[in-house]
């Protein structure tokens, strides 16, 4: 008979604090879905060109598959069963052979404001200097602040908080799901609407990377699949594949499921945070790719060509 469930698996991840608590949380899942002993699921840390890399913007050094790379190929290989790892961290296209095969249900999705001098960013000081990697953040504070300044803050979650205590930034924003997860929620000033200050597409959910020809754990990975949180990341997913979407365009995007319905809301914006072109669209949640294509294309459609050949939108 020919076998159906994993006696064994090997869970890859980076090393960082986070991703170690979010592999040990599908490690968990599994554990109770498969009734395995905790021995048969090895976590196995990969060191990937993102973790190494800290001294520019991603965008610089090849953009945020730097954070899947090696994981992608050591599953490629078979050393591992499966990857762990956040959603938004996710290429929008992945590499031939292997598939998202589920989502553990998703947390906080928004951005949190953290500073020792404000309790929000418009409390700022003017031309307040904020520390954040991510060009979605950095549009979305300077259409709120055009005087703030912002400058490269990379690290992981710990060494950012560190950096704004040590007074070398006014403030930074990290995601509130990440400060929940590591305890470090005491540290949050404040947290951004997620109407008017969107997410990351993805942020706030944990995915997992597989073979796709891998039927024993595609079907021990349904097992633990949150499917809400799976159809609003294929609706945000999609919608980023429609605009190229990726660490170097500044680009939000946040579908939410209720019941069998789908809304979801994105955003473009230039650099600077000046010009932007936002999309709501909504449709049953069976539909969630449709739905996020549809939004793709409405921006498609309304933005000039020169504001998307500058973000470097074909």
């Amino acid at each position: 008979m020919a076998q159906t469930s994993p006696t064994s698996m090997k869970i890859g991840t980076r090393g960082s604090a986070l991703a170690l608590w979010q592999a040990n949380a599908v490690r968990d899942a599994l554990m109770q879905a498969h009734g395995l002993p905790e021995e048969a699921l090895e976590i196995v840390v990969i060191r990937t060109s993102g973790d190494r890399i800290q001294d520019r913007a991603l965008l610089e050094a090849g953009g945020k598959g730097l954070f899947t790379k090696e994981i992608e190929e050591a599953l490629l290989s078979g050393a591992i069963d499966l990857a762990v790892h956040s959603a938004k961290d996710m290429p929008t296209f992945l590499p031939d052979g292997l598939t998202l095969g589920g989502y553990l249900p998703r947390a906080d999705v928004r951005d949190a404001f953290i500073s020792g001098v404000a309790q929000t960013v418009q409390d700022l000081p003017r031309n307040a200097v904020v520390g954040t990697a991510s060009l979605r953040r950095e549009a979305l504070l300077k259409r709120i602040r055009p005087d703030i300044e912002v400058k490269l803050l990379r690290g992981n979650v710990p060494t950012r908080l560190k950096r704004v205590e040590d007074g070398d930034f006014h403030a930074t924003l990290l995601a509130a799901a990440g400060l929940e997860r590591l305890g470090l929620q005491a540290h949050i000033t404040s947290l951004l609407d997620v109407r008017s200050f969107l997410p990351a597409c993805g942020q706030g959910a944990v995915t997992i990377e597989c073979r796709e020809q891998d039927g024993i754990t595609r079907t021990a990975l349904d097992a633990i699949n949150h499917l809400p949180t799976q159809l609003a990341a294929e609706c945000e997913r999609t919608f980023l594949g429609v605009l190229d979407g990726s660490c170097r365009t500044p680009i939000g995007g946040y579908a939410s499921v209720t019941a069998d319905r789908l809304s979801f809301k994105g955003i473009i914006l230039s650099e600077d945070g000046r010009d932007f072109f936002e999309v709501e669209e909504s449709g049953a949640a069976a539909d969630a790719a449709e739905i996020g294509r549809r939004a793709g294309h409405d921006i498609r459609t309304r933005a000039p060509r020169e504001f998307l050949e500058k973000l470097g939108i074909a």
